[in-house]
């Protein structure tokens, strides 16, 4: 909801538990006013009414202003930088205020530099989550206008005595691993300068107020950013004590913009949450407003996967993968997907990339068949794809040296043993939609797992005068590659992949089915990757993969079947071993586990998570999955110690008055004893782990 005060010149955003206030002083300063608890327009009135503080030398807009801008009696680090000729910096006047589709929308304008601002903000029916963007237009007829920094948003808290950082830090096969640190003065920024959102963090950020919430209470703020590129998010502590979150595309000179006369570009989200229910209840948001209003077919639930990568690595071929379908299927997997090494000269990672029409020596009929035939299982058909990627080794790029990304007079530099295409060239982002198109249309495919495993090492456009644009312009034309992809193949799901986890964000999930959460497949080391990707994220987007034992790409750790699956049950499902490696007996445990995760993927993609117990050290760790009257508790239990029972399970989210059975013991537990005592998970030894379901009785 969205209300206008009585002057004209202040409004109110409001969710079922939060609102946002904002207004304009008489020197059209446009000025932060309450981010926080529910509040009226009578409480915004006195709101208003209050006076700035005045510092002698400090500025009195610094930690008050709603989009901070270089120009005039400011020195924090400003949200929008702007430079015509002879001129650093912008003094806007007020234009215009609009609310229209749910969405207010406050212009601005400096007619020094011709600039023309507009300020989108936007709050979904039932949801508190605050959607902001800007759109930055250069109004002169004949000189262009740049602008070094437009970010999304700044966010401003409320004034406590102190804050508690939260964010998600990692490596490649060791993303989204959960820190909290205090937050003292100055700043603290995370990002990415590799031109996507990478492995090293995903762009959110939490705070609590003096580091008081836990995981069912305290009042929780968080931000996300919707961009699939460079980005920036920075949250400073200002010397008064005020504390800001401030971000947006492009990270130190990669967000650069250069605005030709008349031109205009409009910023990704920087999305805001407030909640009141601790970190659980502020995931709980962040994952009901992605499922309704960012990921597509949310309410479809994602089938059971299986990938050929790690069966078949390179050795690629229609009898080979139609041997590997044969079992899947007889699992009760839903989907087959093809990886690496079916297209072009792709006998290694080092030829191929570019080339998107099946070998003809592996695939002498083409695709066609192998899906017909995975088909007549009963399986959907996937495929891998790295389209924005050549190698030197292959036919496009012999013809095309110059649509890669490169430095006029140096060398490019092979990252991966492969080159970046700039997508920003528009006749190479037209060959790339054009590629995959063709190959959608070759054959019966449902499913592409569209990977990205390098990052920007050589960002040059030789010819082109503005070669930064490329930072952006790339993500832009991917976008639209995308958007036009699933319009004209509405039956076909995407998966982004970046080495990993390297490019998952909101951006790319508004676009996509589902993520590839992390190319470590240990299951022990995936409860803390899931445990970080589950603060921002839902389960409904998180892949993940049971693999072969002892797991040879990371750590050779030996784990059982029963520890694997349960461990991949807490996402969407996939298999990725050697299938015709596995024994008979662990072909049919295997099919149980995928019955098993059939009977609860409902509530494990679509319910409400709690994390009960996260998972720190040897000890055990579970997570809950409510959905109406149905419960999922998944528990794991990484060493046991002097043979001692672990600690009962508490359970959260139950109806208190309720009395729910266990649907495999049949045994009936009063709620109470759930929540206060707990459940006693029966776990003991090393890696074990269990499923338990529960449906409210009555």
């Amino acid at each position: 909801m969205i209300e206008t005060g009585a002057d004209g010149r202040s409004w109110l955003l409001s969710g079922p538990t939060s609102s946002y206030a904002l207004r304009l002083d008489d020197e059209d300063h446009l000025l932060h006013l309450h981010w926080g608890p529910r509040i009226t327009l009578a409480d915004l009135a006195e709101l208003a009414g209050l006076p700035l503080p005045q510092w002698s030398f400090e500025s009195r807009l610094d930690g008050h202003e709603e989009y901070p801008v270089e120009g005039g009696a400011r020195f924090a680090e400003p949200a929008l930088i702007v430079r015509s000729p002879g001129v650093r910096g912008t003094r806007w006047s007020y234009v215009r205020a609009e609310v229209t589709g749910g969405e207010l929308r406050l212009g601005f304008a400096d007619p020094l530099t011709c600039l023309d601002l507009t300020l989108h903000y936007r709050v979904r029916e039932g949801h508190d989550v605050v959607e902001r963007w800007v759109t930055v237009a250069n109004t002169s007829p004949d000189t262009p206008l740049e602008v070094p920094r437009a970010d999304s948003a700044t966010w401003t808290l409320p004034v406590r005595a102190s804050w508690r950082l939260s964010h998600l830090h990692g490596r490649w096969g060791a993303e989204s691993r959960l820190v909290r640190v205090p937050l003292s003065y100055g700043a603290h920024t995370i990002g990415s300068r590799r031109g996507h959102t990478g492995h090293t963090h995903l762009p959110w950020v939490a705070l609590d107020a003096d580091g008081t919430a836990t995981e069912e209470h305290g009042e929780v703020y968080g931000c996300a950013l919707a961009w699939s590129g460079s980005w920036r998010l920075a949250t400073r502590r200002l010397p008064d004590g005020a504390v800001q979150v401030t971000g947006g595309w492009g990270h130190d000179d990669t967000g650069l913009l250069l605005l030709g006369p008349g031109e205009s570009r409009t910023t990704p989200v920087l999305a805001g949450l407030r909640s009141d229910g601790g970190f659980g209840g502020a995931s709980a948001a962040w994952h009901a407003w992605q499922l309704a209003h960012v990921v597509p077919s949310a309410a479809e639930d994602r089938p059971v996967l299986y990938n050929s990568w790690e069966a078949t690595w390179f050795e690629v071929d229609e009898e080979r993968q139609l041997a590997l379908a044969r079992r899947a299927a007889a699992l009760g997997v839903e989907l087959f997907v093809v990886d690496d090494g079916w297209f072009g000269r792709r006998t290694s990672d080092r030829a191929g990339l570019g080339d998107w029409t099946p070998n003809p020596d592996r695939f002498p009929r083409g695709l066609a068949p192998l899906a017909r035939a995975v088909r007549a299982l009963g399986m959907r058909f996937g495929i891998w794809v790295e389209p924005e990627m050549v190698n030197p080794d292959s036919d496009l790029y012999r013809a095309h040296p110059e649509w890669v990304q490169h430095v006029p007079g140096r060398e490019p530099t092979l990252f991966r043993n492969q080159l970046v295409l700039n997508l920003a060239r528009p006749e190479v982002a037209a060959f790339v939609e054009e590629q995959v198109r063709r190959l959608l249309e070759s054959a019966p495919i449902d499913y592409v797992k569209w990977d990205f495993n390098r990052s920007f090492t050589d960002p040059g456009w030789p010819g082109e005068a503005f070669p930064e644009r490329l930072w952006t312009e790339h993500v832009e034309a991917l976008y639209g590659i995308l958007d036009r992809l699933r319009a004209a193949h509405p039956g076909v799901a995407f998966e982004s992949c970046s080495g990993g986890g390297g490019r998952i964000d909101l951006g790319i999930l508004s676009r996509t089915d589902q993520v590839w959460t992390s190319d470590n497949t240990d299951p022990a080391d995936r409860l803390a990757i899931q445990h970080g990707f589950g603060q921002v994220h839902p389960a409904r987007v998180m892949a993940a993969w049971v693999t072969d034992s002892p797991n040879e790409q990371m750590n050779g750790r030996v784990s059982s079947l029963r520890f694997r699956f349960v461990s991949a049950m807490a996402g969407v499902l996939g298999i990725g071993g050697d299938l015709t490696r596995w024994s008979e007996a662990e072909l049919a445990e295997a099919a149980g586990w995928i019955g098993r995760y059939k009977e609860v993927r409902p509530v494990v993609q679509r319910g409400r998570l709690h994390r009960l117990l996260p998972p720190d050290g040897d000890g055990p760790s579970a997570v809950q999955y409510s959905l109406g009257d149905e419960v999922v508790v998944l528990a794991w239990l990484r060493a046991q110690s002097f043979g001692a029972e672990p600690a009962p399970v508490r359970l959260r989210g139950l109806d208190p008055d309720g009395v729910y059975v266990c649907q495999d013991t049949g045994r009936a537990h009063r709620a109470p004893v759930l929540l206060h005592h707990g459940l006693r998970t029966g776990l003991r030894g090393d890696l074990d782990a269990a499923v338990f379901r529960f449906r409210r009785a009555g």
